[in-house]
């Protein structure tokens, strides 16, 4: 009276690299957004003539991981709409905005953000943020929203499917 079934959930190995790319990538965001950039603005970092430095190292590092990982989840979701026909066209597209905002934040936003930042006479102390630091700001959170959400929404139908 024992069945032996043969029945199994299998997935498609790039829709494996996708998940656990996009959750690699989500989570380490939320983790530098929420807990390492507000503990060093709380610990009183950005009073320090070199936070402007220190925060380009941070996110030079970061914003080449996001690099790879935009370049890995767009190749996921090439692969799997040439193989698996349920893969939509909005799918390329998120996937597109990804690389998008990774681009735009490794190559605009952190240089622009650190050349707003960097003290130019080393004899005057920090006053205030610049004006135009808080306008960078708005567009890195928007950016940033932008991008949780498009990798949110692929997380999910990578999840579903």
């Amino acid at each position: 009276m024992t069945t032996i079934s043969n029945v199994e959930f299998k997935r498609p190995v790039w829709q494996t690299v996708i998940l656990l790319t996009l959750g690699f990538w989500l989570s380490a965001s939320l983790l530098l957004d929420w807990v390492i950039m507000p503990s060093l603005y709380l610990s009183g970092m950005m009073s320090q003539s070199g936070f402007a430095t220190a925060g380009y190292g941070i996110f030079w590092n970061f914003n080449r991981l996001e690099l790879l990982s935009a370049g890995i989840v767009l190749t996921g979701v090439l692969a799997l709409r040439k193989t698996t026909p349920e893969w939509h066209r909005t799918a390329l597209i998120l996937s597109l905005l990804l690389v998008a905002v990774a681009v735009a934040n490794t190559y605009f936003l952190t240089p622009q953000m650190s050349a707003i930042g960097m003290q130019l006479n080393l004899f005057e102390s920090v006053a205030e943020v610049p004006a135009n630091m808080n306008l960078m700001h708005g567009g890195y959170w928007v950016m940033e929203a932008v991008k949780l959400v498009a990798g949110g929404t692929l997380l999910a139908w990578s999840l579903r499917k």
